[in-house]
């Protein structure tokens, strides 16, 4: 690995350290993005090695993703037997192949057991024994030809995975960076949740005045989104309920409400559904709404005198609908000191029969980091201040300690 690739290895986070990819490019013209996506994948930790077409090297020149990379670019296969090298079944075989931008030319001959350039190549040698991951591009038109459609429900079948394009201006394009980024970490993560079936809330509730103002809060939603994705990547059966413009994920079932009583609602419905493990109500839930909304927008320019009543808590819920479940709350407080923080966290365990509080100060609302208490019936643990992603992996880790 080359120096200036060294700089950037592991800086966003370590879920792919020790994890070599091959990124087998097509002649897509979205193959101008493998740049990027190589350097993202090697910011999580991974090593990647990139294999192109001949076509691609029309697009975009070898010595561009040989500096992505660090690593030499296979062009074409020689009697260094390059596929082997990287997809064989040996001990330092590609931990993925990874297909992207995948044409409809390519995914065709893919589906056919076709090798005749380097990509396919790679991809034929590695299928057996090596997870494929594709990320199409191309028109619609072409993405929708039956004939495509079918090779790919016949690769899905074969256990290829597909991470599936952005329809724009009438094209297939190829999956936004982060989310195959997201898809590659999802696929090669240990699967210690595998089984468990896991709901997180996420985001600020609206408690609307009039048709067009509401009372909210400043939470982004991305502590429960990070919790929620965390889950994901370990394998868990995840549902995401998520506020209305809180923070996006690339969890798959995700279910977006507004208000607290709609919030409610929906928690109440999957609870009594399915069997959940795991129940994480991480989103900032108002804790009063306006007693009488008015049903047309209040006139500006006077005084205004609104009749607040609170809201239901959400939390009191769930052990009456599922005894048995894993619950974590979150207990946020502002001018409390750490033994006062503790003791209000003790009371929702009490109150709620939380198993997990997770409390902190309000200076995290809306960051991208923040510093907590793990708090049980007997024991605290503070954690210091770190990226809620990171946060969100120690939680999982204490969550795994904890349950059966």
């Amino acid at each position: 690995m080359l120096h200036h690739v060294k700089l950037i290895h592991a800086t966003k986070s370590r879920k792919l350290l020790g994890k070599k990819i091959v990124l087998a490019i097509p002649g897509s013209i979205a193959a101008v993005e493998c740049v990027k996506l190589a350097r993202e994948l090697i910011r999580h930790g991974a090593e990647v090695h990139a294999v192109m077409s001949e076509n691609a090297t029309k697009i975009i020149h070898p010595y561009a993703m040989e500096f992505a990379t660090g690593n030499p670019v296979v062009t074409e296969i020689t009697g260094f037997i390059e596929h082997v090298e990287l997809a064989g079944d040996h001990e330092n075989k590609a931990d993925l192949v990874l297909v992207c931008p995948a044409t409809a030319n390519t995914i065709g001959k893919i589906a056919c057991g076709i090798d005749d350039t380097p990509v396919t190549t790679v991809v034929t040698t590695a299928f057996a024994h090596t997870p494929i991951m594709i990320a199409p591009a191309m028109h619609s038109s072409m993405y929708e030809h039956p004939i495509v459609v079918e090779n790919i429900e016949k690769l899905k079948k074969l256990g290829v995975g597909f991470v599936g394009p952005r329809f724009e201006e009438g094209k297939a394009k190829v999956a936004m960076t982060d989310e195959i980024v997201y898809r590659v970490i999802k696929k090669l993560h240990p699967k210690s949740l595998e089984g468990k079936r896991v709901l997180v809330t996420a985001g600020a509730t609206r408690e609307y005045i009039d048709p067009i103002r509401y009372i909210t809060n400043a939470s982004s939603g991305k502590m429960g989104v990070a919790m929620a994705e965390e889950a994901d990547f370990r394998g868990a059966e995840v549902t995401l309920i998520r506020t209305k413009e809180s923070a996006p994920s690339f969890v798959d079932n995700q279910i977006e409400v507004e208000t607290v009583e709609e919030m409610l609602r929906t928690i109440e419905d999957e609870l009594r559904a399915r069997k959940y493990d795991i129940v994480i109500l991480a989103a900032a839930v108002s804790d009063f709404r306006v007693k009488e909304k008015a049903n047309v927008k209040i006139k500006s320019g006077k005084e205004l005198t609104l009749h607040l009543e609170p809201t239901p808590k959400i939390i009191n819920r769930v052990k009456k609908l599922q005894p048995d479940v894993f619950l974590v709350g979150f207990k946020a407080e502002t001018g409390l000191r750490e033994e006062e923080l503790i003791e209000a966290a003790r009371q929702q365990i009490e109150r709620a029969e939380s198993n997990l509080v997770i409390a902190n100060t309000l200076s995290a609302f809306g960051s991208d980091e923040n510093e907590v208490l793990l708090v049980t019936k007997d024991d605290v643990k503070k954690l210091p201040r770190m990226s809620k992603k990171e946060l969100a992996e120690k939680i999982w880790d204490e969550i795994e300690r904890m349950i059966p």
